[in-house]
């Protein structure tokens, strides 16, 4: 076993909605003077609720973690992945210290090195070469120590050409490289990074990505990573974390840990027309399922609709892809025999697997196509369900156009659904 660098145990972070203090100074004074003083467990402090963005609750206090612990070895990286809000930056602002937990406590051994916004710990009247000594100071490094690490943070970033330029000037994109430049290459034993790479472009990704697991592997520093691209967290980390509404739901290995995330990813929405809707229509009520296969870039879509009238022929339900902006991309017909539309009101289930080889990272719209005959449109639902297909920018992406084989040309991708337009 080695050895532990962090330790969190059992620590929770509460934040108060709406107005701050109790109301009254007497009562200030006294929170004041039980807690800080007599080191005493707060008596105003009401009984929060989970940390569930979705929901409204009753109470004004928020767990936004709740007894959460965990062990990092010398040399781990670890992955922490969640949802938005389920309290992953919170995590990563208790390890930098940037804020304090409410209860629990965290033991680190070692300088950190946290990259967790962009620009954070830059002042942006200074040019990038006086922030590089300005967070390295801020960091405990000695004003020679980041003098020798000068040159190999310049030309890291990428940014030479305008390090004597103010930061304020500087892109977002620059904004990141520079930072991560100085976090990665300053003598921490504890490298802390949230999703601000996703701000950089896929060849930065790539080369940042690699110093991580070089200053993991060579150098013995520990690593902790947070990020959406699951992809990059499976090649990178040894471990990971699964954070649900501010408590760890998981831990262990970090193909594990990514599975489980990707098979809770997926939705399960009903869709309904409202009782004016043209009398015309079919498709009464739709019943959808969607969920992304990885790494075999699919979409698994499950689909139960109640037809609102009788029809004499029998038909077929054909699924469609298109963008964002409305622009087809491709059509799917499940692999079945037609179906008996022949009875009103009774629920058809369907079920199919969409090959998305072809398709380019981006946000889409899964759609139903209603027919009988050949291709004889009786019902179509433009824009049922939505859904992402995000880059893996590790590894190289060829573009899918067709080959000389005469086939797509596939290229890693993860497919995760984000949310419902139904």
């Amino acid at each position: 076993m080695g050895k532990k660098v962090i330790c969190v145990e059992n620590v929770s972070k509460i934040y108060r909605l709406g107005e701050f203090g109790t109301g009254t100074l007497s009562t200030d004074v006294n929170r004041w003077w039980v807690t800080k003083v007599l080191g005493k467990e707060d008596p105003y402090l009401k009984i929060g609720q989970v940390n569930n963005r979705s929901t409204k609750g009753d109470s004004d206090v928020v767990y936004s973690l709740k007894n959460v612990s965990f062990d990092v070895e010398q040399g781990e990286v670890l992955g922490i992945i969640g949802k938005n809000g389920a309290g992953k930056s919170t995590l990563l602002k208790i390890l930098s210290q940037i804020t304090s937990p409410t209860t629990g406590r965290v033991r680190m051994k070692g300088r950190v090195a946290s990259l967790l916004e962009v620009g954070t710990g830059f002042h942006p009247e200074l040019t990038g070469r006086e922030n590089i000594f300005l967070n390295g100071s801020i960091l405990g490094m000695r004003k020679h120590e980041i003098t020798r690490k000068l040159d190999e943070i310049i030309e890291f970033s990428g940014v030479e050409r305008y390090i004597d330029t103010p930061v304020k000037r500087y892109s977002s994109g620059m904004y990141v490289r520079l930072a991560f430049a100085v976090a990665a290459h300053l003598e921490s034993e504890i490298l802390i990074v949230d999703e601000v790479l996703a701000v950089g472009d896929a060849e930065f990704q790539k080369k940042c990505l690699s110093r991580m697991k070089d200053v993991s592997t060579n150098e013995g520093r520990t690593v902790l990573f947070v990020s959406h691209n699951h992809f990059a967290v499976k090649q990178l980390c040894d471990n990971a974390i699964l954070i649900k509404n501010g408590k760890i739901e998981s831990y262990g290995a970090v193909e594990n840990i990514v599975n489980l995330y990707n098979q809770r990813s997926s939705i399960s929405k009903i869709w309904k027309r409202s009782e004016a809707s043209n009398s015309d229509i079919f498709i009464n009520t739709v019943s959808v399922s969607l969920q992304g296969q990885q790494p075999n870039h699919k979409l698994n879509v499950v689909v139960q609709i109640i037809v609102k009238k009788a029809i004499a022929n029998k038909g077929f339900l054909a699924f469609y892809i298109s963008s964002f902006d409305s622009a087809p991309i491709m059509e799917a017909i499940p692999n079945y025999t037609f179906l008996d539309f022949n009875f009103s009101n009774v629920a058809i289930n369907v079920e199919s697997i969409i090959e998305l080889n072809g398709i380019i990272p981006g946000s889409y719209y899964l759609g139903i196509w209603m027919g009988i005959g050949h291709h004889i449109q009786l019902d179509w639902l433009k824009e049922v369900v939505s859904f992402e297909v995000k880059e893996n920018p590790v590894s190289e992406r060829m573009a899918p156009y067709p080959s000389h084989s005469g086939h797509i040309v596939p290229f890693s991708s993860v497919i995760s659904v984000v949310h419902s337009s139904i």
